[in-house]
């Protein structure tokens, strides 16, 4: 018998049914293909989530070996075993997580969890892509429109994920008491902003001390490029979302960026290409380029290969 309860931003379900517990899941997290890894109907699937926003925290416990791809559709997620062990499969590398660490698994690509064991509750941290990279951005202060790069595992040894470990953990334990608070709009972005903050200083201790947080043109402006990447931007359309002059806002990149706002709405583009290549959203890399508003399908390919070593015709046929 399954019970379930959705009141706004929380999600809570309890089911020994299949399909009742692939929708549920969907709805929190992402659409899946769930598989047993042995012939058994002892699934008791216990999940409890809150959305923050850009952030979707829970806890999630299948009660049965399973297996589940995924491919993780514009977001990052994390998984961190409370117990039991956590097998996946990041291209040619298996990563195994136990009690103490997590799985960071990409965006937009096919990322198989091979084993989730019976006895394996997952705390889960879901990212919306776009929402960590702004994140990452202002907090990092680094040129960051070709993506994040993360790590397959958290590495626990730092204070700094450790820290950012226990605060998770500690949400998720206490949600049942803390559910009418989680629902607050003002906590919600305070949350989730705090949470992808610890997450990213976490995975990047030596960028504690890096460059000046960017002045708000720069990122004003970094945020509607990435909003529509597929728009004809001109520089003056740019430079009057900033509200300065073509030239202040070229110099403001330039110190704060490293690069020109136009090769920084190329390298957008590219990532979004290169994320519908590998996804396969596309029958022809022609169709993708101007989908990303590459006029020129030759210079496309050429500034795909400088960005990613390779062609995207060979990225279309992966």
């Amino acid at each position: 018998m399954a019970t379930s309860t959705s009141e706004e931003s929380v999600r809570r379900a309890a089911t020994r049914d299949w399909g009742e517990a692939i929708r549920a899941v969907t709805g929190a997290y992402f659409p899946h293909e769930l598989r047993p890894l042995a012939p058994t109907d002892r699934l008791d699937l216990a999940m409890h989530t809150v959305d923050l926003g850009p952030v979707t925290v829970g806890r999630i416990g299948w009660g049965v070996d399973v297996a589940i791809d995924c491919a993780y559709p514009d977001a990052y997620e994390v998984n961190m075993p409370l117990a039991g062990s956590l097998e996946s499969r990041h291209g040619r590398d298996q990563v195994i997580s136990g009690e103490g660490n997590g799985t960071i698994f990409p965006p937009n690509r096919l990322t198989p969890i091979t084993r989730w064991s019976a006895e394996c509750t997952v705390v889960g941290v879901k990212f919306d892509r776009a929402g960590l990279e702004r994140e990452a951005d202002r907090v990092l202060a680094a040129p960051l429109p070709g993506g994040l790069e993360l790590p397959a595992q958290i590495d626990r040894r730092s204070a700094a994920t450790r820290g950012w470990l226990h605060f998770v953990r500690t949400l998720t334990a206490e949600m049942a008491e803390t559910q009418a608070m989680l629902c607050d709009d003002v906590l919600k972005r305070q949350l989730s902003s705090t949470i992808m903050t610890g997450f990213l200083l976490a995975m990047h201790p030596d960028r504690r001390s890096g460059a000046p947080a960017r002045p708000r043109i720069v990122n004003r402006v970094l945020d509607r490029l990435r909003e529509d990447p597929a728009h004809g931007w001109t520089a003056a359309e740019m430079a009057e979302i900033a509200g300065v002059s073509v030239r202040r806002l070229q110099e403001g990149f330039q110190e704060y960026v490293g690069t020109t706002p136009s090769a920084c709405l190329r390298d957008i583009r590219l990532v979004r290409a290169h994320e519908d290549l590998l996804a396969s959203n596309a029958s022809t890399v022609a169709e993708v380029a101007a989908r990303w508003n590459f006029t020129n399908t030759g210079r496309f390919a050429a500034a795909y290969r400088a960005k990613y070593g390779h062609s995207p015709s060979e990225t279309l046929q992966r």
